[in-house]
């Protein structure tokens, strides 16, 4: 198979689908890679490592995506790309389609085959593919709260871990998935008051077990986060609802209850996020202020540590792109549930039920194309 791997054109997207390492792989198995020119600079991969590795330079992205037969990205597409695309390309990326319906709508009109990252799944209802950057987002989320709850970047000026003789920050974690256990493990690390919720009562049993003492859990209810918003210091939305938008737990009114300066971190703001006055930030500008609440809502929050991230998604990805490649996407899905799980679009039409529902449009069942 034709592999191609254009370099990420969303605002600072350092990351790159394959390392070069990953590259070899894909060629010691007979298949022909195509990396765009400097794709891989932002993460530290110089097209020299590639060429060593035995992939072929291409000048342009829109010689990459003409070349390919399967087109490896780390980011959806954005609309530069859309007209790049062609009808029966195999497109293996992140997509969340359920919080853009004009992304979903140009993916539909190319006809080309889309699987998604975000909805591989096994048997076990894990994400394999998203738990490694939900792992480094989860991390970055205190890593970036703590900052933005300095004063001069408008936050309440408050030192996340505290001193002796004086009361830590107190983070509230919306979700007790993977992002908010790498979450509650950092902040916890770093000396924080923390407070995880969740729907799931065996999920805080769990998180109740392995956290350390400064770590509490709490059933998720609206009553719950009212209660609780007020006294919290810094907020992290990490809630997934697999393929779909996620649900708005932090309202519009809720904010008059925060105190000044309190910073909102919305992890799921990809999934269109769990606080209502989120929209998605880049980390150009990675924030904004509504009713004197700092909200940080980057989309691509993993893609500000590109070396780190593009290690651990190849790590995750690769075994299946080698698949992929080897047996073509439609024998692949067949024989692998996991990736048939992944099948978001195919050949201009919707086969993730909850891509339909979230724009009412039409669905098609994936065993029709299979």
């Amino acid at each position: 198979m034709i592999v191609g791997v254009p370099t990420e054109i969303k605002n600072n997207e350092n990351r790159v689908a394959l390392t070069p390492a990953g590259a070899k792989e894909l060629i010691k198995k007979g298949h022909t890679v195509y990396i765009q020119a400097g794709a891989g600079n932002g993460s530290g991969f110089q097209d020299e490592e590639y060429e060593s590795a035995g992939a072929q330079i291409m000048p342009t992205i829109e010689a990459t995506y003409e070349i390919a037969e399967m087109i490896l990205k780390v980011k959806e597409p954005i609309e530069p790309e859309y007209n790049l695309i062609k009808e029966d390309q195999l497109v293996f990326t992140y997509f969340h389609f359920a919080s853009y319906e004009p992304l979903t709508k140009a993916m539909i009109a190319s006809k080309s085959v889309c699987l998604a990252y975000e909805t591989v799944e096994k048997a076990d209802r894990s994400l394999p593919l998203l738990v490694p950057m939900s792992e480094v987002a989860g991390r970055m989320a205190i890593q970036e709260g703590a900052k933005y709850l300095e004063k001069p970047l408008k936050g309440r000026g408050i030192l996340l871990g505290g001193v002796p003789g004086v009361r830590p920050a107190k983070v509230l974690i919306l979700g007790g998935g993977v992002v908010g256990t790498n979450a509650a493990k950092m902040a916890a690390g770093l000396g924080a008051d923390v407070t995880i919720m969740d729907l799931n009562l065996n999920r805080l049993r769990y998180l109740d077990d392995v956290m350390s003492a400064n770590v509490n859990t709490f059933m998720s209810n609206e009553y719950n986060i009212r209660e609780l918003i007020s006294s919290h210091d810094l907020i992290v939305g990490a809630v997934l609802i697999h393929g779909a938008k996620a649900p708005h737990l932090i309202t519009r009114d809720m904010l008059k209850d925060m105190r000044p300066g309190t910073v909102l971190v919305d992890v799921a703001v990809d999934q269109g996020g769990c606080i209502e006055t989120c929209k998605p930030t880049t980390h150009e500008n990675p924030t904004y202020i509504i009713d004197d609440i700092v909200h940080y809502c980057v989309a691509n929050m993993p893609g500000a540590v590109p070396y780190t991230s593009t290690l651990a998604l190849t790590n995750a990805t690769l075994p299946y792109a080698l698949e992929l490649a080897n047996k073509g996407w439609k024998k692949a899905c067949i024989e692998n549930n996991e990736l048939k799980l992944g099948l978001n679009i195919i050949k201009g039409e919707i086969v993730y039920e909850a891509v339909s529902e979230a724009f009412g449009l039409p669905y098609n069942a994936v065993e029709n194309f299979l």
